[in-house]
Order: structure tokens, then sequence, then C-alpha cells
């Protein structure tokens, strides 16, 4: 059996079990940047809830926000299978795909959906199966939310399927990749959610117009994440301005969503899915989590998507 280690567990998130419940339970308990409460299923026969965006800081900074898609994605019953789309931050062309094995946690491990896997495969032409993408990198960005999924799941075996997509691919490409998603899920019949994971604007910020314009830049992709527009949250400086980005130091004068073709992909798929509704659950930055921290400022964003 393949077995994906949890690379960050002791560093960005507890190793120890009690300590990482504890610690989750914080988060959704907390009142100020998290939902203020447990989460708990009420067992639906259907649900309207098929998307969200999560975060992927350590959980000290990001662990409220993501608490509040967890809360959401879980809340009118478990699913069966969450697709995981993520992102890379070193250099990966691929969009590749685990089709089989587990991923440790601290929690206990999670299984892949290897039927959901192979009907995604079978006709796929960009998304190719990619075991070693995901073995042989420590890149944390699917690992952080996985003791999230197993803590809401309980007792409940669900399965996860990560999909790594390259943050080169174009309008045209991402389109390609979120009908063949679209073809394995319509193949299967599972009650499947989709997470993009991503944090939002990075840059250094030392005065409060900097946070501002960051605060700005993020809100303005939020929007389009709001009002279905997959091509501009994959473009943003469609809808900024080069004088925003111009804010910031010089080599940071663009954009800084590290998974924004999570993000794009995971509204090109609802779209097509016919979502009605995308919803704002939370937003704020490392600042304002931390207002005693340095100069790099990362911006964390939770948001659902309804059918």
């Amino acid at each position: 059996m393949i077995e994906r280690k949890a690379f960050f567990a002791g560093h960005w998130y507890s190793y120890n079990k009690n300590d990482l419940i504890r610690d989750l339970e914080s988060h959704f308990n907390n009142e100020t940047f998290g939902p203020g409460e447990l989460p708990k299923s009420q067992n639906n026969d259907s649900r309207t809830i098929i998307g969200g965006v999560s975060p992927h800081a350590g959980y000290a900074y990001s662990g409220p926000c993501a608490a509040y898609t967890y809360l959401n994605l879980f809340k009118e019953r478990i699913p069966d299978t969450i697709i995981i789309l993520g992102t890379h931050h070193h250099y990966y062309t691929k969009v590749g795909l685990m089709e089989k094995g587990e991923w440790k946690t601290p929690l206990g491990n999670l299984k892949i959906d290897e039927e959901l896997a192979t009907l995604i495969l079978q006709n796929a032409k960009i998304i190719t199966e990619d075991t070693s993408g995901f073995i042989n990198y420590q890149e944390h960005n699917i690992e952080i939310q996985l003791p999230f999924i197993k803590y809401c799941a309980g007792n409940k075996d669900v399965k996860i399927l990560p999909i790594k997509v390259t943050n080169h691919i174009n309008q045209k490409e991402m389109d390609r990749i979120s009908n063949e998603i679209i073809n394995g899920i319509n193949k299967s019949d599972k009650d499947i959610v989709l997470v993009a994971s991503s944090d939002m604007s990075h840059y250094d910020v030392s005065n409060q117009k900097q946070l501002k314009i960051l605060k700005k830049i993020d809100h303005a992709v939020i929007d389009q994440f709001l009002n279905f527009k997959p091509e501009n949250i994959l473009n943003p400086e469609n809808v900024i301005s080069q004088e925003d980005y111009g804010q910031f130091r010089s080599d940071q004068r663009g954009p800084s969503i590290c998974g924004r073709q999570t993000i794009a992909t995971l509204v090109s798929i609802n779209k097509k899915m016919k979502a009605t509704q995308s919803k704002l659950l939370k937003y704020y930055t490392s600042k304002d989590i931390s207002p005693g921290g340095g100069t790099w400022t990362v911006g964390y964003f939770s948001g659902i998507i309804r059918k």
C-alpha cells in the first residue's frame, strides 16, 4: 500500500492526536476568526453545498478560516469523497492525480477513492496519474486540509482524491480540466464535494496603505468567486489595476494568490454543474490575527458554492 507521509505534522499543525483534536476544536469554537461552533451533520438525504475554498497555512493562522469551510461542507451530510484541488509552491508542470494509496494524518489515514480516480482518468487528456508528484514532494497545501476532513468525518470512512493543478494553465486548459473532472463525477453515484486549497495574496506590508491595497486585491478576486468568473480568478490582472500591484516591492508587483488556478477550476466545475450561489464565509489576514508579527502578510479566505 502506498502511503503519503504527514510531512508537516509537528510543524504546521500538531503531530499528537489529542493535541491536534484540541487545536481543531479551538479553531471551530473561535468566535472572532472562526465559526464559533463545532461541526455537526444534519444527515440530510441530499446536499446543496457542493464546493468550497479553504486556506492552507499553519493552523495558528489559517485554522479558524478553514474551520468555516469544513463546518459547512459537512453540515448537510457527511460526503463520501472529497476531491482536493491543490497547487504546488515549487515548479510543477502537470495536472497530476494520485490514483491509489492512503494519506497519513495523526487522526488516522485517509484512503484515496480509487474508483473515482479511474473514472476521471478513463477519458482524460490533461489530467494524468502522477503518484510521484505527491509522494516525492514535501508540499503542504493538500496535506493541511486532511486533519479537518478526518476530524469532521468522525467514524465515517470518507475518501479523498488529491489533484494537483499546475499554476501554468491557461483558460482553455482550465476548461478542459474541469470537464474531465465533471465527466468522472457524473459517472459516479457517490456524494462528492470539492475543495480548492489556496491562500490569498502574499506581500511585504510595512504600512496601513499597503495592507488596505492587499485586502482590496483579495476582495476583487473574491468578487469573481461570488460572480462565477473563473477566467478573472485565473487572470486577476483583468480586474486589478497595475497601480494597485505597484504599491508593493518591485519584485512583488503582480498576482500572488498561490492557488488561484485551484479556485478558478473549482468555480469552473461548479458553474458547469449548474451551481446557483457562492458565498464568502470569512476573510482575514495574518496581520489581523497576529498584529505584532513581521511585515510578511498573507490573506485567508473561506467560501462555499451551492447548487
